[in-house]
């Protein structure tokens, strides 16, 4: 039983160890390399690409006070994907399988909103 939970301690030890390569992804929110960054009054809207998806969020310059935030990301002959709602950081990220196809986004906070046109082409 001793050694059981011995194990049991060790073992909650490294769980943060091993969470700690995720702390990278969990500032943006997506994986890939940065492809384009739209700057508005507000905020930013971010796309990153990887080999085969296009991940976008839209952050807030000043984080804080909930408020209406959104971004919308469409790759070229497919539906958009969004999200949308009252937050405080950041809404998204939103993923489209973006293999050899052009993509639009759009992020918005309160009225103010910035868009991308087609990219990555």
């Amino acid at each position: 039983m001793l050694a059981r939970l011995l194990v049991l301690f060790l073992l909650a030890g490294l769980v943060p160890l091993l969470g700690a390569p995720g702390v990278a992804r969990a500032a943006s929110g997506c994986s890939g390399r940065p492809a384009k960054t739209v700057g508005f009054s507000t905020g930013e809207l971010r796309v990153y690409k990887s080999r085969a998806h296009v991940c976008a969020v839209t952050v807030a310059k000043k984080p804080g006070k909930r408020r209406t935030m959104s971004v919308m990301l469409q790759a070229r002959g497919g539906r958009a994907v969004s999200d949308k709602g009252k937050y405080t950081k950041m809404a998204g990220p939103v993923t489209v399988n973006a293999l050899n196809r052009c993509v639009r986004a759009t992020g918005a906070i309160g009225k103010k909103s910035a868009s991308t046109g087609w990219i990555l082409c």
